[in-house]
């Protein structure tokens, strides 16, 4: 009986744009909590947004640096959802026609493969202190995107190889900075385990804030899986939440 495990990636990049994907706001790390805000990228009534067209432009580079088919039109969509860090109740984001797909990045002989990468705006900083919840908007509408793979990866070597090419090709033609201690790379996992040929359930993890925790959570997710299947229990595909110090994560939701 062969177990083989299934990774798959869903990459956010922040542009290195000046201004915000949909207004004039400045796109920088570090200012005064919602000092870089305006009645667009907060989505008040009657306001409008207006296509970055630089956003646009590195967008198709990236495509090009990933071997990507580009999409002639430039559509986009709502995602719609409520919560305390996306004021407009709403995302605006590519669903439909995305503006790449079928890319790949070849490393150490292998064809790791890209299904799709889209444009979309980043929603604010939610911060937990002494118990209270805090917002910062100022991240709210700068430029991301999200580059999504096919689920190619079987270990967190391999993972890391490909993250690691990824920051080098952005970096140096200057799309992102790549910072992920700063939130400009941001990397959720999408990890099953492949048991004579029928694949478990499906299971997300988020907020990792490192290369080492994404080897960690990695890891540790194989062993919680396996370990439920040799224990013959089911699992839920669900999302769950990587806590870096104490080396696990915790379900989020179903």
């Amino acid at each position: 009986m062969e177990y083989i495990t299934k990774i798959g990636l869903e990459i956010h990049i922040e542009l290195l744009t000046n201004s915000k994907i949909f207004c004039f706001c400045k796109n920088s790390f570090g200012e005064r909590a919602n000092t870089l805000i305006c009645p667009i990228c907060l989505g008040e009534p009657g306001t409008l947004p207006k296509l970055n067209k630089e956003v646009l432009n590195l967008a198709i580079k990236t495509g090009i640096l990933l071997n990507c088919e580009i999409e002639k039109n430039i559509v986009f969509d709502r995602k719609n959802y409520f919560y305390t860090d996306l004021p407009k109740g709403y995302q605006i984001t590519q669903f439909f026609y995305p503006i790449g797909k079928n890319g790949y990045l070849n490393i150490d002989n292998k064809k790791f493969k890209i299904k799709e990468f889209h444009i979309e705006e980043d929603s604010g900083k939610t911060i937990y202190k002494n118990n209270k919840l805090y917002i910062d908007y100022n991240r709210a509408g700068i430029g991301l995107l999200e580059i999504v793979t096919e689920p190619i990866f079987q270990t967190s070597q391999e993972v890391l190889k490909f993250l690691q090419k990824l920051k080098q090709i952005l970096k140096y033609n200057k799309i992102s900075d790549c910072k992920i201690e700063e939130g400009s790379m941001r990397v959720d996992l999408n990890i099953s385990i492949l048991k004579d040929g029928i694949s478990t359930n499906r299971v997300e993890i988020k907020n990792i804030g490192s290369f080492s925790g994404i080897k960690n959570a990695i890891e540790y997710e194989q062993l919680r899986q396996l370990n439920k299947i040799y224990n013959k229990q089911d699992f839920k595909k669900e999302t769950r939440r990587w806590d870096d110090n104490k080396g696990s994560s915790f379900a989020m939701r179903s």
